[in-house]
């Protein structure tokens, strides 16, 4: 029996097992519903745990952040985003996309802790959003693949325009989060393609 070989992970625009990545995607979107779902109980007690800026009480908050929303809308929201753009960082491994997701969810929490303003609290998943979208925008162009720039390009005609988001000015928004979360998905993408390029242990 003769078999096809896959394409080097570097150059793979969906993962190599999708159902797989759909179960596992999946499986974290639900797992921050059941979060919101005790925070409604809780009268939203866990949005406390939100990023607090320059406060060292609030600095475990750039570990929660990513998990808690202000409400059921802001979840909604962000619902397809994640799931959509989740699956698509998921094409890398499950290795590669905890790497990438750990490396936006610090730069993100980090930067907005140092930056944001005074009495505020910072929370939601969209931190991940801009993450990994920019991930993707730009990961292609490192590894010169075709498939991922194509893809890439793709995903800027449909929610390009978030991207806006990293810009102050909208009141409740937090484009502190939004903008490091970009960064830490550029750094990402940079760190990516660098292991993609070393050459195999002998």
């Amino acid at each position: 029996m003769r078999t096809v070989p896959e394409a080097p992970r570097g150059a793979r625009v969906l993962p190599a097992r999708p159902g797989g990545a759909a179960v596992i995607i999946s499986a974290f979107t639900g797992l921050l519903y059941l979060i919101e779902a005790i925070d409604a109980v809780l009268g939203g007690a866990l949005d406390r745990g939100g990023i607090q800026p320059r406060q060292f009480d609030g600095l475990d908050g750039v570990l929660w952040a990513p998990l808690l929303h202000v409400n059921w809308q802001h979840l909604v929201a962000n619902t397809v985003p994640v799931l959509v753009l989740g699956f698509f960082v998921l094409a890398g491994g499950i290795a590669q996309f905890v790497g990438v997701t750990a490396v936006v969810w610090l730069v993100g929490g980090a930067g907005t802790w140092l930056i944001a303003g005074e009495y505020t609290t910072h929370l939601g998943a969209s931190v991940l959003v801009f993450g990994w979208m920019t991930f993707l925008l730009a990961r292609g162009f490192y590894a010169r693949s075709a498939g991922q720039i194509t893809l890439a390009v793709m995903l800027f005609l449909v929610w390009g325009g978030m991207l806006w988001g990293v810009l102050p000015g909208t009141p409740g928004v937090s484009w502190e989060g939004h903008l490091f979360g970009a960064l830490g998905g550029l750094l990402a993408a940079r760190l990516v393609a660098g292991a993609d390029r070393a050459p195999a242990p002998r």
